[in-house]
């Protein structure tokens, strides 16, 4: 009789298994996106006040953390590209469209910024970043 109960009762035991271990992952998915969300505010933090020590405006703290999360996000993935650096000397330019396009002087804190940037989210990057932005002609060209 005692066989046939057990056996009657065994879909608890499985249900209650089933519970714990769905509870257990999500656990684990609840601390892992916390210390994540924690690390990109921290990274967020760091940067703002980089920013603010070099005279940048200084964006939301929430939104720098959600751009570039904890790895950077786009801006550290291979910033000393040909591509990336090509299309940052296009947007260096007149603003003109076809012939008429012409490089401009640029201020140095216009590509400052992103050294900055690489400096709290990607470091290993940045003696590549700073290689192919040498060459970039700046001056003083910005009057407050």
């Amino acid at each position: 009789m005692s066989t046939q109960m057990a056996s009657q009762h065994k879909w608890i035991y499985v249900g209650a298994i089933v519970v714990l271990v769905a509870m257990a992952v999500v656990g684990l998915l609840t601390f892992t996106q916390q210390h994540a969300t924690n690390e990109s505010f921290r990274k967020a933090d760091e940067l703002i006040g980089k920013l603010r020590d070099n005279g940048y405006p200084t964006p939301d703290r929430e939104q720098v953390a959600r751009t570039l999360g904890t790895d950077g996000g786009a801006v550290c993935e291979d910033p000393a590209s040909a591509l990336k650096t090509g299309l940052q000397r296009v947007q260096m330019s007149n603003g003109a469209a076809g012939p008429g396009q012409r490089p401009v002087i640029v201020p140095e804190r216009v590509v400052q910024g992103e050294a900055l940037i690489l400096q709290v989210y990607c470091p290993d990057q940045l003696d590549d970043y700073r290689e192919q932005i040498e060459d970039i002609k700046t001056g003083d060209t910005v009057k407050n």
